[in-house]
């Protein structure tokens, strides 16, 4: 019988991960965004290897018997983990360069919509554009679009 208890030194080395990339991830700052990110990652990919259970011989019929194989599931769902991981540290990493390039800093910004929805739903407050149930039909809606097209110089549309 294989011995399927994990260990309680890595479940709280799993808790520490996840928790303290969790306060990270709620930072303005990208770059620790990212830091806390890259600590969520490690502490899931823990917990898959834990769920695993032990390692045992490769998963190749024939070569071992059933109960000495290891599961391949959870070392592929880490292996894709891994992958998606070092996607969104570049993704956010190009941002907060971004960030840095246009402001000088890369701490991600309060949006000025967001916040004028929150002063209007504070004051009860309820513009058109939020609730966007005029009442009026497609074509009504169409026809007050404002088509920037039409002021252009030298864009004349084709009609054929």
């Amino acid at each position: 019988m294989i011995e399927m208890a994990p260990s309680l030194a890595l479940l709280v080395l799993v808790a520490v991960l996840v928790g303290a990339g969790v306060v990270l991830v709620l930072e303005r700052s990208l770059s620790r965004i990212v830091i806390g990110s890259g600590l969520i990652t490690y502490g899931v990919n823990m917990l898959f290897l834990l769920a695993g259970g032990r390692a045992g011989l490769p998963p190749i019929i024939g070569q071992s018997e059933v109960d000495e194989m290891a599961d391949p599931l959870p070392q592929a769902m880490v292996l894709t983990a891994i992958v998606i991981g070092l996607a969104l540290t570049a993704f956010i990493l190009a941002m907060s360069y971004r960030s840095w390039q246009l402001n000088g800093n890369d701490e991600v910004q309060d949006d000025r919509e967001d916040r004028r929805i929150a002063i209007d739903a504070a004051r009860d407050v309820v513009s058109d554009r939020v609730t966007d149930d005029s009442g009026a039909t497609l074509d009504e809606q169409a026809a007050t679009v404002y088509d920037e097209t039409e002021d252009m110089p030298g864009a004349e549309v084709d009609d054929r």
